[in-house]
């Protein structure tokens, strides 16, 4: 990897123009995986039966993550604990290429459950010093958005008397060291901490490969994520001389993008033109073929092919990058 200045600059002009003119004609077999915060892949997310250790509350002295540093919760407590609540807002779902689906805020930070907490009962066990590093995530305004259940979404009475949103019985935080949107600098300190699946699980990637292929009853071999859900196609996109995503705003809600993914890590789906690419607003989409593909809220489970069709515009992706049973194809 040590070149001179002007072999390097050499190198990435004749790499940007490669780019723009035969990218999506290339066998780009080694594309590494890079974060999306849109939601994205979806991924099956549960417990993974870890169990908080020791007695002090986050990260504190030693624990080798990084995140702690000697208070014991694994920030520097020096939020003012007299700071504005910020309110929950729209709650959505991100991907995140290690954990699979986050729940997230209205502003795009992650939720956190804890283990010493409980969810049947709700209860919390985190205050004082613990709430100003783990700030509870007021109930108040929470609303679910796309990929959320609201009937997930509940509330937990603290001893302050203020209400805290709870996921599926898990009161739910943020983690003060969380500053930009994607952001899971929480996840794992103590061993206790941990991002919040959609479910109210820990959120967790599963043993599938990132895309991979199934064989549908009615549609045939047809390209799924690591959650087993079914992947599509918008034939308003373009994929040709670059990919172009026409999905955003409300679009995007109902079709999350699916995040980029390792072409190491995809079975059985056509290795030429699959690579990601930066979206307008500056997330990274994965494509097949050259195509960006996405999911669909309406898919409630692995296997589910709602999308199948809708609009006339949407279909689901054989593993070659066609959509399926499109007029045309």
């Amino acid at each position: 990897m040590k070149t001179s200045w002007r072999t390097a600059s050499l190198v990435a002009t004749a790499a940007t123009v490669l780019a723009l003119t035969t990218a999506c004609g290339q066998d780009n077999s080694t594309t590494p995986a890079s974060a999306a915060r849109n939601a994205g892949a979806t991924v099956a997310a549960g417990d993974d039966g870890n169990p908080g250790g020791g007695t002090a509350i986050g990260a504190g002295n030693g624990n080798g993550n990084g995140n702690g540093n000697g208070n014991g919760y694994g920030a520097d407590g020096a939020q003012d604990a007299t700071a504005p609540v910020t309110p929950a807002g729209k709650l959505t779902v991100a991907s995140n290429p290690e954990l699979g689906k986050v729940l997230t805020d209205g502003s795009g930070l992650t939720l956190y459950r804890f283990d010493k907490d409980t969810a049947e009962p709700p209860k919390s066990a985190c205050s004082g010093d613990c709430a100003t590093t783990w700030p509870p995530v007021p109930a108040d305004d929470a609303t679910a958005g796309a990929g959320v259940d609201r009937a997930l979404l509940g509330e937990v009475t603290r001893a302050d008397g203020s209400k805290q949103l709870t996921i599926g019985g898990w009161p739910a935080y943020r983690y003060a060291k969380d500053v930009n949107a994607g952001d899971v600098n929480g996840q794992g300190v103590g061993g206790t901490w941990f991002a919040l699946a959609p479910t109210g699980k820990k959120a967790k990637l599963s043993g599938m490969p990132g895309l991979s292929v199934r064989k549908d009853p009615k549609l045939g071999e047809i390209v799924v994520d690591r959650a087993g859900m079914t992947v599509y196609r918008f034939m308003k996109d373009e994929a040709w001389p670059k990919s172009v995503s026409n999905c955003a705003g409300a679009c995007l809600e109902k079709w999350p993008a699916v995040a980029p993914v390792a072409a190491d890590d995809t079975e059985g789906v056509k290795k030429k033109g699959l690579m990601p690419f930066t979206r307008a607003d500056g997330t990274r989409q994965m494509t097949v073929n050259c195509w960006p593909v996405y999911t669909f809220s309406g898919d409630k489970a692995p296997g589910d092919t709602n999308g199948q069709g809708v609009g006339g515009t949407w279909y689901a992706v054989s593993p070659d990058g066609k959509p399926v049973g499109a007029p045309g194809a």
